[in-house]
């Protein structure tokens, strides 16, 4: 996977259109998205419980306040419903892999709302400070620390410090296990500057280890 680790306290994230499975005896989604252009609003309501899980898995790789992951879930879904006009069908490979698409867009949309100040990390809790400071001492850089055991917490105020775009990459690659292909599917970019933002990624994740050193 192109080099790419997972923080530990994170379960890979296989790609959404492949954990989404339609049930045998219910309609596809493609059947359902049409139903609801007809009008049939019970229709969107089967497809948001079908997909709702898995959009908030993803969005739990990025947030981990609930009620953050619960407003992604909602702005993700109302976002799918008013571009179902767009929705071209086999087109899009998958309803699943279109919805993960809206969803991706937006997270880096919340990203980029939040409050970003340059800090001190002054709220990260002593015992998780001892911690990476062992790490960092015992000579680990960033690709190390990302498999360190580290908690979920931990990994998340540490990723909060980089740029939307740098936490964008590094959380579909290294926290939902996806590859440089699939993450510059979902994200809109092309490969190559998938690549160099994870470079720039590691090396501002490497300026906020560096300073436990």
């Amino acid at each position: 996977m192109d080099q790419c680790t997972n923080i530990s306290g994170f379960a890979a994230l296989p790609a959404l259109e492949r954990t989404a499975r339609e049930p045998a005896s219910e309609p596809a989604d493609d059947a359902l998205v049409a139903a609801v252009r007809d009008g049939d609003e019970a229709a969107f309501e089967l497809l948001f419980e079908r997909h709702r899980r898995s959009v908030t898995r993803l969005a739990y790789r990025f947030f981990y306040r609930r009620e953050q992951v619960e407003d992604i879930v909602q702005e993700s879904f109302a976002s799918a419903y008013f571009a179902l006009g767009s929705y071209r069908g086999g087109q899009e490979k998958s309803f699943i892999a279109w919805l993960t698409r809206i969803t991706v867009r937006n997270c880096y949309d919340a990203l980029r709302r939040a409050k970003r100040t340059e800090s001190s990390l002054s709220d990260l809790n002593e015992e998780e400070t001892a911690l990476l400071g062992e790490k960092l001492r015992g000579g680990g850089q960033s690709n190390e620390i990302e498999n360190a055991a580290i908690s979920r917490d931990l990994a998340n105020k540490l990723l909060e410090r980089l740029d939307p775009e740098d936490r964008m990459v590094l959380t579909l690659l290294s926290i939902a296990d996806l590859s440089v292909a699939e993450t510059a599917e979902l994200t809109g970019w092309s490969v190559s500057k998938v690549k160099m933002r994870t470079h720039r990624a590691r090396r501002a994740l490497q300026k906020v280890l560096h300073r436990f050193v």
